[in-house]
Formats: structure tokens, C-alpha cells, sequence
């Protein structure tokens, strides 16, 4: 255990945060599953609603240091890729 304010003060923040942090991560797996399966479904109508508030959800996480810059590029292209591929096939 902490035997230092300072250390104590930083536990105390670490746990908030962490919480904090697994609430953030759960809400966007839950959208980045609505999205997946709204494209697998073929509901375009929901797909773009969807979408938008997905990537703006994505952008929020990384401005709150919860996923990194790159990790959200990769998840908003691999969403954009799967919603223009079975429009051009």
C-alpha cells in the first residue's frame, strides 16, 4: 500500500479513471456493434445515423486519451471500408 499522500492522491485518481476510461470503452464497442450489425442487416437509414454519431463518439475517445489516434483510424476506416464495399459489388 501507498504510505505517501502524493501516492495515495494518485491510486485514488487511477481508480476513477479506470472506471471512467471502462465506461468510454463499453459505449463504443456497443455502437461500433449497432453499426456492424445495421451493415450486416442492410438498413442503410440506420447504417447512417449509426455511422455519424460512431465517428463522433470514436473522435471524443481519443481528444479523452481512452484509445489512441491510430486505433480510431483504423476503426473509422474499417467502418467506412465495410459500408462502400456492398455498394460496389
Amino acid at each position: 500500500m501507498a504510505n505517501h499522500a502524493s501516492a495515495l492522491k494518485a491510486h485514488r485518481q487511477n481508480v476513477i479513471h479506470r472506471e471512467r476510461n471502462r465506461q468510454f470503452r463499453s459505449k463504443l464497442r456497443t455502437a461500433l456493434k449497432g453499426v456492424r450489425s445495421a451493415l450486416d442487416a442492410g438498413n442503410t437509414t440506420q447504417v447512417k445515423d449509426g455511422l455519424s454519431n460512431t465517428v463522433s463518439l470514436i473522435d471524443k475517445m481519443v481528444t479523452k486519451g481512452v484509445i489512441h489516434k491510430n486505433a480510431a483510424a483504423r476503426y473509422k476506416s474499417r467502418l467506412v471500408k465495410r459500408l462502400s464495399t456492398p455498394a460496389a459489388a
